[in-house]
């Protein structure tokens, strides 16, 4: 029935650089499984297809005349791909080279599968809540946004949207997986449908989640890490973002919650509403732009990586006061994690790859979480240098 054992899609929009390091991490990955992948573009201007299809041969690109939205644009490479097993990937994540055939053996294993998600870290090695999540029902999205969860995190009854008493380091059966890594079993989606396209961006990963448990499947977050961004390819502030960040809530809510408590579903609606306004009166009044500080920067490579990686540095960043090298032809990578007193002078860590595997990063990153701390990679092979937002 099915002809590769993984389909990988995913949906692009104006992200190249970021999408070609996602790639290279799919490419690593993958080695040993037989698989189709798919880039479905909607309609960037940054070329990212002329730049990207002649470094990615073995990629089907589908080049869409305007943007369709996330769960349309999937979908369209749904409809054709040939996995027995089925990933949505957003394209400014990394997954590690071992992620993929362990995760195929653990739905292998377990035929209740539905799907699964990873524990998902951003540039600053910060967890993202958004990994493992409950049912917005109207009780815990009262909870959410009226800030119950955050007076009581330790509570099920009133902090069970983001589970924060879930440890992240366990695997757990959990009701919703985040749109940016969900690995689907093709059977269970031809049973419960594809993407639901009233979902123009966002919301989408939710009642995808909703409608495999409905199906009889099971969701399970696994702490397998993995890299994500979080929205490079999103205006997190803007007006439109808000829009459909919103909008998405209340269509969930309108699908699945209509028949809820009218009181209780009136106070969530206004909640949200209130959310979106005070959002977007935020987003007029602006940032002030942060000032550029000078960067004391370590970068994990061999020595010999060291000067080509150097010559980069001081073109990215010109106030750089010093750089130091963590020499791994001496010392294991795993080994900074005994010296973080030491390490909370560096404003940035730069990994050169392929000295340092993803894998290996993502460890460093997990263990060392520091919102003042960005880490970096750079591909020595491909002079590619990837930092979070840009």
């Amino acid at each position: 029935m099915y002809e590769t054992q993984l389909s990988i899609v995913i949906v692009n929009y104006n992200v190249k650089y970021f999408l070609q390091q996602c790639l290279y991490s799919v490419r690593a990955a993958t080695q040993g499984l037989e698989t189709d992948i798919y880039v479905v573009d909607n309609h960037s201007t940054d070329q990212s297809v002329e730049y990207l299809r002649p470094l990615f041969p073995e990629v089907t690109f589908i080049e869409n005349t305007e943007n369709v939205g996330f769960a349309k644009a999937n979908n369209q490479a749904l409809r054709i791909c040939k996995g027995e097993y089925v990933l949505i990937l957003n394209p400014d994540t990394v997954i590690g080279e071992e992620s993929l055939r362990s995760l195929y053996f653990f739905m292998e294993d377990h035929p209740e599968a539905g799907a699964l998600g990873l524990k998902m870290i951003n540039g600053n090695g910060i967890f993202l809540a958004e990994s493992k999540r409950s049912f917005p029902t109207p009780w815990v999205s009262f909870c959410k946004l009226f800030g119950l969860s955050k007076l009581f995190p330790n509570s099920p009854k009133y902090a069970s949207y983001a589970l924060p008493y879930l440890s992240p380091d366990e695997q757990h059966e959990v009701d919703v997986l985040c749109g940016a890594f969900m690995l689907m079993r093709h059977e269970a989606l031809d049973k419960i449908g594809l993407l639901d396209e009233d979902f123009f961006m966002y919301g989408e990963d939710i009642d995808l989640s909703y409608r495999f448990i409905q199906g009889g499947y099971k969701n399970f977050y696994m702490p397998e890490r993995m890299l994500h961004y979080k929205g490079e390819s999103t205006q997190k502030l803007s007006y439109r973002f808000l829009q459909r960040f919103y909008g998405a809530m209340l269509i969930f809510y309108r699908k699945h919650y209509a028949q809820s408590s009218p009181l209780l579903n009136g106070a969530v609606k206004a909640a949200v509403m209130i959310r979106a306004g005070l959002a977007s009166l935020s987003n007029i009044k602006g940032k002030k732009s942060a000032t550029p500080r000078h960067r004391r920067i370590l970068v994990v490579c061999r020595k010999e990586s060291l000067e080509e990686t150097k010559k980069t540095i001081a073109q990215k960043f010109p106030t750089c006061e010093h750089i130091n090298l963590w020499d791994l032809n001496e010392e294991r990578i795993t080994a900074a994690i005994c010296r973080k007193n030491q390490m909370k002078r560096f404003t940035d860590i730069v990994f050169v790859y392929p000295d340092t595997r993803f894998e290996q990063m993502f460890l460093l990153m997990d263990l060392m979480p520091n919102k003042q701390m960005t880490y970096h990679i750079f591909h020595r092979e491909h002079n590619l240098f990837v930092s979070p937002g840009k």
